[in-house]
């Protein structure tokens, strides 16, 4: 033993150092050298989270030839009680995240680390009486000494000692429990092949309820205390996953590859979902509905079911080798849900729904000077997590849509097929797709991948019509261009819509090439308007010839197909943004459309469109001015529609959007319960949405609503999150004040969607000249956020801080920081370019006019 310990310490030399984080040389080295990974693990687990979890690890793994051995931990030195390889005590080398076992220490053939260690807090999201892991990038090493890497696969036997009363959820199943007066113990039987970021478990006070589907036993653990709310979702949410399960097996033609499933809904969770083997984390709110649920709610819960289950073969069972490949899992994850959810919904258009599902969002990145390739260099994962976002979730989906009717529809789901099989619980590259894929189509997708997957940005098209003597249609030309000057061409197949009154037609076009001519539009009669994403097929920014932006404004509500009136609001917003339609003609277009739109998708759109343009684009005269005629159209809409749940989107603008005197004491005395609206039925989170809106309008006695809606709320979870807010909702700016400087402390951002909530409080237009002094400490900490916060945290983050702001001062403080931050880190300098994007247009156009 001494030897070792002397031969440590005397071994300090380049071999024995290693870089913050886990960079990409260091990955290659040690999954070149390592194989045959196990984990052992064990955590106690305290009754009081402020006690430390301590843990025990056992790393078998094989060796070639003897190899240094780098492991993954946070802060090591403070950490690790004691470390033995091979039943020998060492000493390791420690650097920052890092301990290091020399070469000598270690044997080819079979080796085992064994350590005594004190679990990190950072991953394991601990509440009074609950926990919940989280290591996705690569934050398992927070928590315990590992290989942190995603082509490091292993298998993972895992013990808890947990306080009596609670349950306990993990990847694999439960083989045996003990317990006695304080304390439960219980043991889960060895995983499948895992990488370290779908390991997980929780633990804590949770209900449990149970299902069996297709023979199979399902389990859904949570905390809600409103037993009808349970009833009313239980049956659903088992249905949804069964559904899920069902389709996948059949269209990958491979059984659910893990042991069970298991699903558990987190309050306040930082993510949709979380698709940990066998052991799915969801947002509690997004899957338990209220009775108030709009359509696009129950379809995006129904869509994120199919998400996270997806993962079980996509990202789960086949791995992406390394984070720069981390939308692969992602947009296969996405584009099944597409699929999977239409059989549950009959009566939804559901192409309407992709388009808008993906499309905007995607919109909200790649218009922006923040835009970012879908695949992105790699070279430390800890930078992985600002990969993460609207491009790999909505941008790709969109671009594989085009990949399936490139290939053909049948071709892409047999190439498929072959990639799961061949790298089952292995782990596999973007490149090893389009291998398999190119065998199966005579076009060349590595050429097509070039501009849309390794390429940030989004093209430009413009229309140029030539019509004849006679009035008709002498030549369509549609000319692509590359915003960014690299000359890009992002070949895609479209569809180009030709308006008429009373019908239209939609003419197919592959676009490969600056200009492409219509040559199917030749002898047809001018129409009254060319939208060139028609169909909701065509990807870019299309800028509407002067014709057809000022018909479509005026009669949108009359064009007959739905698609085609959701296609063209989200280029009129586009063409908003660009300049080219002012914000109060943009916003006369919706209350004019809205009372005759017919599908709930492009209504719930609309609003939103409507609420921004409103909130951003709009000066604070003009809002008053405005108000009056908004809010009775929201009234209006209230009382007219038809189904719960296009009420409860109606009602949900005018409580957000709400300005006038009249309108706001309404809103009081709904929220008082003085006044029923027939057809909608108030919950517990409504009434708190509620009474939040009116305490940042001020209204009279707005620190009592305040204190009677803690009262008035019975659920813990919702209580506590209510009132950590309730600062951020003070008519007082130093209470306000007050309540943003405790987001300095790390121990205060834990909570990342009650910390996101009161940014955007304090951050309301309402309160925009005030909340200025907030953005250059915003920007300040986002470095901070970034290595300290999950993955979505700084995009959200800045989204928040800067909503509510229009002014070029809020402008010029952003462009300020970044000229001084030469050095800034370029994706988070995307991120801030990403959020800021709104402001600076809206800056512009308050400078212009």
């Amino acid at each position: 033993m001494l030897s070792l310990i002397l031969m440590t310490l005397i071994g300090a030399t380049a071999a024995d150092t290693a870089d913050r984080g886990v960079s990409e040389a260091l990955a290659r080295e040690r999954a070149a050298a390592i194989g045959a990974l196990r984990y052992e693990l064990a955590f106690t687990v305290p009754a009081d989270r402020r006690q430390p979890v301590p843990g025990q690890a056992s790393l078998r793994f094989a060796l070639k030839t003897p190899h240094r051995i780098v492991l993954d931990l946070a802060e090591p030195r403070d950490r690790i009680r004691s470390i033995r390889i091979n039943g020998t005590t060492v000493t390791p080398i420690y650097v920052e995240d890092h301990a290091i076992v020399p070469e000598g220490a270690t044997r080819a053939g079979e080796n085992e680390i064994t350590i005594e260690f004190t679990a990190g807090d950072a991953a394991l999201n601990r509440n009074d009486d609950f926990l919940y892991t989280l290591f996705v990038p690569a934050r398992a090493h927070l928590t315990f000494p590992c290989f942190d890497q995603p082509d490091l696969k292993a298998r993972y036997t895992l013990s808890l000692d947990v306080p009596t009363g609670w349950e306990t959820v993990a990847n694999a199943p439960e083989v045996k429990r003990e317990a006695d007066a304080a304390r439960r113990r219980v043991q889960f039987a060895e995983t499948k092949p895992l990488p370290t970021y779908l390991f997980g478990f929780v633990a804590g006070k949770f209900s449990v309820e149970r299902a069996t589907r297709n023979s199979r036993e399902l389990r859904m653990f949570h905390r809600e205390t409103d037993a009808a709310k349970v009833a009313r979702n239980r049956d659903a949410l088992f249905d949804l996953h069964a559904a899920a399960l069902a389709w996948l097996e059949g269209y990958t033609a491979i059984p659910y590859p893990f042991d069970k499933l298991d699903f558990v809904l987190i309050p306040s969770f930082q993510f949709g979902g979380m698709e940990h083997a066998g052991a799915i984390l969801y947002n509690a709110a997004s899957l338990m509905l209220d009775e108030t649920a709009t359509q696009n709610q129950l379809l995006n819960r129904a869509s994120t079911i199919s998400h996270e289950t997806s993962h079980m073969w996509f990202g789960d069972l086949v791995t992406m080798q390394w984070f720069n490949d981390v939308w692969t899992k992602e947009v296969f994850a996405n584009f099944m849900a597409e699929k999977i959810v239409k059989p549950s919904f009959p009566q939804v258009n559901h192409e309407l729904r992709f388009f808008l599902s993906n499309y905007p969002d995607a919109y909200s990145i790649d218009r922006t000077a923040g835009a970012n390739p879908i695949r992105q260099p790699l070279t430390n994962l800890s930078d992985a997590g600002q990969l993460y976002g609207p491009i790999i979730y909505e941008k790709a989906p969109i671009v594989m849509r085009q990949l399936e009717m490139i290939v053909g529809e049948q071709r892409f789901r047999d190439g498929l097929r072959e990639y799961l099989k061949t790298y089952a619980f292995r782990n596999a590259t973007w490149l090893d797709l389009i291998r398999i894929l190119d065998a199966r189509t005579p076009e060349n997708l590595s050429a097509w991948s070039r501009a849309w997957v390794d390429e940030r940005g989004r093209p430009e098209f413009t229309t140029a019509l030539r019509v004849t003597k006679d009035n008709r249609i002498g030549r369509l030309t549609i000319t692509m261009s590359d915003p960014l000057r690299r000359g890009l061409v992002w070949p895609q197949r479209m569809r180009v819509t030709l308006g008429y009154a009373g019908s239209q037609k939609d003419l197919s076009v592959f676009a490969d090439a600056r200009a492409t001519t219509v040559r199917e539009a030749a002898g047809m009669p001018k129409p009254l308007f060319v939208l060139p994403n028609g169909a909701g097929l065509g990807y870019g920014l299309f800028l509407l010839d002067g014709e057809s932006a000022t018909y479509l404004l005026a009669n949108i509500q009359h064009v007959p197909d739905p698609l085609t009136r959701g296609a063209a609001w989200v280029t009129l917003w586009d063409n908003l943004l660009e300049g080219h339609v002012a914000p109060g003609v943009f916003i006369d277009a919706a209350l004019r459309a809205l009372p005759d739109e017919t599908d709930e998708q492009n209504t719930q759109r609309v609003l939103g469109y409507m609420s921004r343009a409103f909130w951003r684009f709009l000066p604070a005269s003009d809002r008053v001015a405005r108000a009056p005629l908004i809010e009775a159209t929201l009234r209006a809409g209230i009382s007219r529609a038809a189904t719960t749940s296009l009420k409860s989107a109606w009602f949900s603008a005018f409580r957000d959007d709400g300005l006038t005197r009249d309108g706001v004491s309404w809103l009081e005395r709904v929220w008082r319960r003085d006044e029923k609206i027939p057809g909608l039925t108030f919950a517990e989170t409504d009434e708190i949405a509620m009474a939040m809106e009116l305490a940042v309008r001020e209204v009279p006695g707005w620190q009592q609503i305040l204190q009677t809606q803690l009262e008035r709320t019975e659920n813990p979870d919702r209580k506590a999150r209510f009132a950590f807010v309730m600062p951020a909702l003070s008519a007082d700016p130093q209470v306000r004040a007050q309540a943003f400087e405790r987001f300095r402390q790390l121990d205060n951002r834990r909570r990342e969607p009650w910390v996101l909530e009161s940014i955007a409080y304090l951050n309301h237009p309402l309160r925009e000249a005030d909340a200025e002094r907030f953005i250059r400490p915003s920007l300040e900490l986002l470095r901070e956020i970034q290595r300290t916060g999950d993955i979505f945290f700084p995009g959200r983050w800045m989204d928040s801080a800067l909503w509510g702001h229009r002014s070029p001062q809020a402008a010029a403080t952003v462009q300020d920081f970044l000229a001084r931050e030469l050095q800034y880190p370029e994706r988070l300098r995307w991120t801030v370019l990403s959020s800021a994007d709104e402001l600076f247009r809206a800056a512009a156009l308050t400078t212009n006019h």
